[in-house]
């Protein structure tokens, strides 16, 4: 099954790059502009190809990003030979705005908190910054609790009004791992931005911020994942995060939440945020 695998790879890629330029072309109303450079097509240096060999993952398996406010850093997990999430690279981030806490409105300046599927449609290879990724703000939470924003990226340029900024350098390899594991075959990848590393002491910290209620309800997608380094399934009910949830049934984020999880553990998907 793995050399199939590999062998499939390469018609995946042809397969799949008309349809990925395609759809970061129409995402590119950002600025409006055809594309003008290639590099969106940078490829790896062989400093970060000799990293993933020799963490045992391949450069286009399935990736994850994690987003620390307080510490300033963005983490890119690559899945490796054992299936599971394993940490490549930490890199500092150069800038964000706002303060601890979720974006609410328009304006705000606020950077998102959350959980966000990233799909090939929201890579922007001719961003006014660079290159830039659009977070997919408002998710089907943000949407549910009337918040409100738009084109809040992960990009470039090292300025921020409610982004994440990165230096060029950073995001042209951020950016090339994602497109590799589209080219994979990954169809989406979940972004996952906290205020701080959610350890019980930055919780006891910050227990009297007014955000902590939804801090809490976070935390448990990141405890998931520290325990499992898998993907949270993650869902949206009663206007809240879901996640691991038992119930197959479809329903909006207005609806009653289901019952949680199951006595051996095994756990299906709720609603999908995006």
């Amino acid at each position: 099954m793995r050399q199939f695998t590999l062998r499939l790879r390469p018609l995946l890629r042809a397969l799949l790059m008309p349809a990925a330029i395609a759809a970061v072309i129409i995402l590119a109303g950002c600025d409006g502009a055809p594309i003008t450079s290639n590099r969106h097509m940078q490829p790896l240096s062989e400093r970060i190809l000799a990293e993933l060999k020799a963490k045992k993952m391949e450069k286009e398996s399935p990736i994850l990003i994690r987003i620390f406010k307080e510490e300033d850093e963005l983490e890119v997990w690559k899945q490796d030979d054992s299936g599971r999430f394993a940490l490549l690279r930490t890199y500092p981030i150069c800038r964000w705005s706002g303060e601890l806490g979720p974006k609410i409105k328009t304006g705000d300046r606020q950077a998102p908190e959350g959980f966000y599927t990233i799909t090939p449609g929201l890579l922007n290879p001719n961003s006014s910054h660079y290159l830039s990724i659009n977070t997919g703000f408002p998710n089907a939470y943000d949407r549910a609790n009337g918040r409100t924003g738009a084109f809040l990226m992960v990009h470039g340029g090292c300025s921020s009004a409610g982004c994440y900024a990165m230096t060029d350098e950073q995001i042209a390899e951020i950016y090339a791992l994602a497109r590799e594991s589209f080219f994979g075959g990954q169809t989406s990848f979940q972004l996952q931005a906290y205020p701080f590393r959610m350890t019980p002491l930055n919780m006891a910290r910050h227990r009297n911020s007014p955000h902590i209620a939804f801090w809490k309800m976070i935390k448990e997608g990141y405890d998931h994942f520290e325990v499992t380094h898998l993907e949270p399934r993650v869902g949206v009910c009663e206007k809240r995060y879901i996640f691991e949830t038992e119930s197959r049934d479809s329903f909006s984020p207005d609806d009653r939440c289901p019952g949680h999880g199951l006595p051996d553990g095994i756990v299906t998907p709720v609603a999908v945020v995006n």
